[in-house]
Order: C-alpha cells, then sequence, then structure tokens
C-alpha cells in the first residue's frame, strides 16, 4: 500500500489526460474473435474483446501470453496476459461480472497480537474519478486487490454487469505510457455476445 501512495501525486498527472479516440478512426475489430465467442458462449453474457494490447502480448484466450483463463460458478471471468524477462513485466487482465454491477469483495488477512484476522475489503479502491473512453464511462482504481494489485484499473458498467480492465505498474514502462496503454486498449474494446 504504501508504494501506491507514493505514486499518487505521479498518477494523478497522469489520468488527467483526454483519453478518448479520434472520432475518424477505424471501429476496431477482434482478431482474435473466436475464443473470445467461446468466452461469451460460455458465461451466456456480453465481453469485451481487445483488439490491441501492449506488444508482445496478444489479446488471444489460449495463446501464448495468456496465463489466467478462469471462469467462476457465478460467471464471473478473469481473463490475464502476462510477458516478464528479467525485471520487466507487461501484465493485464480482463474481468466480467455478469448481472452484477457493485464492487466485488476480496480477503483480506492481516496479523494482528500474532492472530490472523480475516476481514472483507473492496477489490477495487482508491477511485481516481471518472474519463470516458471509447465511449465508456470508466472509473479508475489505483488501490486494488488479487491478480489486480499493482494495477491501475479501469471499470465500467454495460447492461447490468460490472467490467474492468487492469494494467501492472511495473517497468518496462512508466507510470504515462501504462495510461496511454489503458487508454488505447480501452478504445480497441470490441463487444462480443454470446451466440
Amino acid at each position: 500500500m504504501r508504494k501506491t501512495l507514493l505514486l499518487v501525486p505521479l498518477l494523478a498527472l497522469a489520468l488527467t489526460g483526454a483519453g478518448g479516440a479520434s472520432a475518424k478512426a477505424a471501429k476496431p475489430t477482434c482478431r482474435w474473435q473466436g475464443g473470445w465467442q467461446k468466452l461469451a458462449n460460455r458465461i451466456r453474457a456480453d465481453v469485451f474483446c481487445p483488439s490491441w494490447v501492449p506488444d508482445p502480448l496478444t489479446g488471444q484466450i489460449g495463446g501464448q501470453w495468456n496465463n489466467i483463463d478462469s471462469v467462476s460458478k457465478d460467471r464471473s471471468y478473469l481473463i490475464g496476459f502476462v510477458w516478464q524477462e528479467k525485471a520487466e513485466e507487461i501484465h493485464i487482465n480482463l474481468r466480467g461480472y455478469p448481472g452484477v454491477t457493485r464492487i466485488p469483495t476480496c480477503r483480506n488477512v492481516e496479523l494482528v497480537g500474532g492472530k490472523k484476522r480475516v476481514t472483507s475489503i473492496p477489490c477495487f479502491a482508491d477511485s481516481r474519478g471518472q474519463k470516458t473512453i471509447g465511449g465508456f464511462r470508466v472509473t479508475v482504481y489505483t488501490v486494488n486487490q488479487d491478480a489486480d494489485q499493482w494495477h491501475i484499473l479501469y471499470a465500467w458498467r454495460h447492461k447490468g454487469s460490472l467490467y474492468t480492465l487492469s494494467e501492472h505498474i511495473a517497468p518496462p514502462y512508466t507510470l504515462p505510457r501504462i495510461v496511454q496503454n489503458m487508454n488505447r486498449m480501452m478504445s480497441s474494446l470490441v463487444l462480443v455476445r454470446p451466440a
């Protein structure tokens, strides 16, 4: 948490950019449609396929960089992509919570007086406001849990469901570049409906 607090002034500067896509930009297409269509069919809900992700990643579910492909009994999903080399990492996550719009809760385990204390905390916290990117009204979160820890996270709602996109704050990218990446990914999302 201390590391995150030190990033707050830098994050405030980075997040003030407009982040919108040009009105003349071509409509994005999902190059990895097959895996995202299977996911939409599996959970019986809309999903968002990224048509652009930071190099060398791809948005291919089941591809070389796909390290997390998880669907829970409640149909919520977590799809993650990661590249690592030496002290560098590019890691993005996409999540969806069909039929749920509230922020989920995560388990927090603390050692208090030599004993474990387990509490529930919001999985996404420390809102840094909202902005519109690629037609999506996103809320920006900087203190996140579980697979999104040390990530900048954008959350938005679509047809009664919560969706998120996050990227890990880590080299080789600087914080302003990560925000640029996030904005570009949001602008490139393609809606995939269940068949």
